[in-house]
């Protein structure tokens, strides 16, 4: 019998009754700007929070929540890795939609101090760095929120073909409002809207991450196919439930035990 996977591309649970039930209910009957109409208004009013990367698809799902209410707050990962391009087009875009209420999750210094002291350790361990740089940040803004949005779809192919609309995650509603959206929808909102595009687009980017990490991408390949180029890495680990993260540290644990015991 082969071993269960360690990652969990999508959760769909059954929460207990009230704004996270109705949400998971209806998530899939609504269009993307009225589900987040629900979410932020409705269902979890000052309890939800947007996680953006303001990456090259990011001003769709902004440009819609600005639409409800520009005062969401949009918590954003400042890795200490990323492009300047990435750092000036949120403050293109956090100007341009009139967002209020943007916060800047970064490392723990003293963590970095001892996991990643030459700023290497993407090289030796992405995953490591990834959970330093973005799952334990992540993990300390989300406290507070029942509910968070993020922009995840299914056309980025990989862990995310699966995508559901809705999700429980650790607890928390974990909503996708544009996990349908095609490459096309996606072009079609932003000439609709005349948003701005990520400067890096321009040069080959479909997908961009932090700068060691994040590669052009050829024609005909998936958006995604320049993140973690060579590696059988797809997900930096902010979208996997906590247990699965756990489990897969306690391998790697393992599995040096085992080359150097």
């Amino acid at each position: 019998m082969s071993p269960s996977p360690i990652f969990v591309p999508s959760l769909r649970l059954d929460p207990p009754p009230g704004p996270a039930r109705e949400a998971v209910r209806l998530a899939d009957t609504l269009a993307a700007p009225a589900l987040l109409e629900h979410a932020v208004r409705r269902w979890f009013p000052g309890e939800i929070a947007v996680v953006s990367s303001f990456g090259t698809e990011s001003a769709v799902m902004l440009h819609m929540v600005a639409q409800v209410d520009p005062n969401t707050p949009i918590l954003f990962l400042e890795t200490g890795k990323l492009f300047g391009e990435t750092l000036r087009y949120r403050d293109q875009l956090v100007d341009r939609l009139g967002l209020r209420d943007v916060r800047i999750l970064r490392p723990d210094p003293m963590n970095l101090d001892e996991v990643d002291p030459d700023g290497a350790l993407w090289a030796r361990d992405p995953d490591a760095c990834c959970h330093a740089r973005k799952v334990l940040p992540l993990e300390r803004g989300l406290q507070g929120f029942a509910a968070w949005i993020n922009g995840r779809k299914r056309h980025h192919g990989g862990l995310r073909h699966g995508l559901s609309t809705a999700e429980v995650v650790d607890g928390r509603v974990k909503l996708n409002p544009l996990a349908g959206w095609t490459r096309a929808d996606i072009e079609r909102y932003f000439d609709a809207h005349a948003l701005p595009r990520h400067p890096l687009e321009a040069d080959g980017f479909a997908s961009v991450g932090c700068m060691p990490c994040s590669d052009r991408v050829a024609p005909g390949e998936d958006a995604r196919a320049g993140r973690w180029r060579g590696q059988t890495k797809t997900e930096c680990g902010i979208h996997l439930p906590s247990h699965n993260r756990r489990r897969e540290a306690a391998q790697r644990v393992q599995d040096n035990t085992a080359t150097t015991g």
